[in-house]
């Protein structure tokens, strides 16, 4: 069981479904009702976060494991996981937050990882239902069209407020 001083929710759906772009419509509305969070998100790429030509990006290749990039009004910390085989998992990153800043962390991705989820659902890309064999999985977005009758709470993909309050109830009471 993941342990982690800050309430998670995850967001699981297929390849295409759009969990990106609905975290970025839920993100603001969640702030708006004074929810401090994080972002979490898997991503199976050799991603590279900043740009060639950019110090942080020369620091980083030139050898550096940690790179700390500080301005006035962001940071960011790039950690080169040489070592590291095999996926991160959930419970490595948690640590890396700071917990007191924050009253929910939203994780994309880390499917396999035992924690709450909400399932995105779309039929027209023709993938299967996730819940029926994910017990992690505790409500399931799909549109109001979406000729599917799920076992579990179901939510209006398409109506982000209903989702916030969704999620808001899932919070502790403070």
């Amino acid at each position: 069981m993941i342990t982690s001083p800050t309430p998670l929710l995850g967001f699981a759906a297929w390849s295409g479904t759009g969990k990106t772009s609905l975290l970025t419509k839920l993100i603001p509305l969640l702030k708006d009702r004074g929810i401090r969070l994080a972002a979490i998100k898997h991503t199976h790429h050799n991603f590279e976060p900043d740009q060639p030509g950019k110090d942080s990006y020369e620091l980083r290749h030139a050898g550096a494991d940690q790179v700390l990039v500080a301005s006035a009004k962001r940071s960011a910390l790039m950690t080169e996981n040489r070592k590291q085989e095999s996926e991160p998992d959930l419970q490595q990153l948690l640590p890396k937050l700071d917990h007191s800043q924050l009253d929910l962390i939203l994780v994309e991705g880390f499917k396999h990882e035992p924690i709450p989820r909400i399932e995105l659902h779309r039929s027209a890309l023709g993938k299967p239902l996730l819940y029926p064999n994910d017990p992690q999985i505790i409500a399931i977005a799909v549109a109001r069209d979406e000729m599917i009758t799920p076992t579990i709470l179901r939510l209006d993909l398409n109506n982000n407020t209903e989702i916030v309050e969704f999620i808001e109830q899932q919070l502790p009471r403070k």
